[in-house]
């Protein structure tokens, strides 16, 4: 990629990088994937201009550029999802070069991301996500790895925290407050109210834990006394799943969207939700919107007299 790129160019691109990181708090698979996405365009750019590019032509790239670009990696076989991301990524590097370099960036900012079909969530049913806590605990004959399962997805479920955030609980945080800080994406702080029942099954795992779980050592803990891998926690629910015959949707993730649908189910407020799942844009939380509205009519389909005699 360097040879692509003039000196001032490729400086830009790591200064802007480092920027998002520093500044904006951005996590390492974000800057990764800007990375990615940047380079990739800037590539193409020095293809498609003939030569290295610097400050000047990338201030002067014109909507049929992008254009071209898009149609690049439309013929490569990328997803209109994925272009769209990638699409992102550019803008926002655009924005922040050109307020540092003074130029317009009209072109590269008003160019129109393809359109594709938002993946609604999928979450389980209530007596499906019950089943899924109960039946990870039986995956192994370690008694005390059953409770830290357990305790792991009833975090999930209970408290709608991504695997990465109830894995990055620290042996500090126990036992749970009746509400916990949590540091999601981006380094945003919120506060997650905590059931008894989580509080209950992270202190029944820690009682039975063979290992000790000092302050600032993780919480939940590998076999062997590390931290525990996220894939171990996918492999039981895989396991659990094909058990109770669930869907392959049936994931670590499954169980949040079920926490926030099932909440938006028992008349929660959209907002309140948005701040306990810690999402930046009320957008996202909508989407829980659309799967509830496709219950209500799946439920009336079912269940209508007028809808039953068809």
């Amino acid at each position: 990629m360097s040879h692509t790129l003039s000196p001032a160019a490729r400086d830009a691109l790591q200064a802007w990088l480092d920027y998002e990181r520093a500044l904006k708090s951005a996590s390492d698979n974000t800057i990764k994937a800007y990375a990615t996405d940047v380079t990739g365009f800037l590539a193409f750019l020095a293809q498609h201009l003939g030569g290295p590019v610097g400050l000047k032509p990338l201030a002067s790239v014109a909507l049929r550029d992008m254009r071209a670009w898009m149609a690049h990696e439309r013929a490569r076989g990328v997803a209109p999802r994925s272009l769209a991301r990638s699409l992102s990524a550019v803008k926002t590097f655009y924005r922040w070069l050109s307020q540092r370099e003074g130029f317009d960036a009209t072109a590269v900012l008003s160019t129109r991301a393809p359109k594709f079909q938002k993946k609604l969530p999928r979450p389980l049913s209530e007596d499906a996500a019950k089943a899924m806590i109960d039946t990870v605990g039986l995956q192994t004959e370690r008694d005390w790895v059953g409770a830290r399962d357990i305790a792991v997805v009833t975090l999930l479920y209970g408290c709608g925290l991504r695997i990465s955030e109830a894995l990055g609980l620290k042996g500090r945080d126990a036992p749970l407050p009746e509400a916990l800080v949590i540091k999601g994406k981006g380094g945003k702080e919120r506060m997650v109210p905590v059931l008894p029942a989580a509080r209950a099954a992270v202190e029944e795992y820690r009682r039975q834990c063979p290992h000790e779980l000092t302050s600032d050592a993780p919480l939940f803990r590998g076999v062997r006394g590390g931290p525990l891998n996220p894939r171990l926690v996918s492999g039981v629910m895989a396991k659990a799943r094909a058990q109770l015959g669930l869907p392959a949707s049936a994931t670590p993730h499954a169980m949040r969207h079920s926490f926030a649908t099932h909440l938006l189910s028992a008349g929660g407020d959209l907002r309140a939700i948005q701040e306990l799942l810690g999402h930046a844009r009320l957008d996202t939380t909508q989407a829980y919107t659309a799967v509830d509205t496709a219950h209500l009519l799946d439920a009336y389909e079912k269940a209508h007299p007028k809808a039953r005699s068809k």
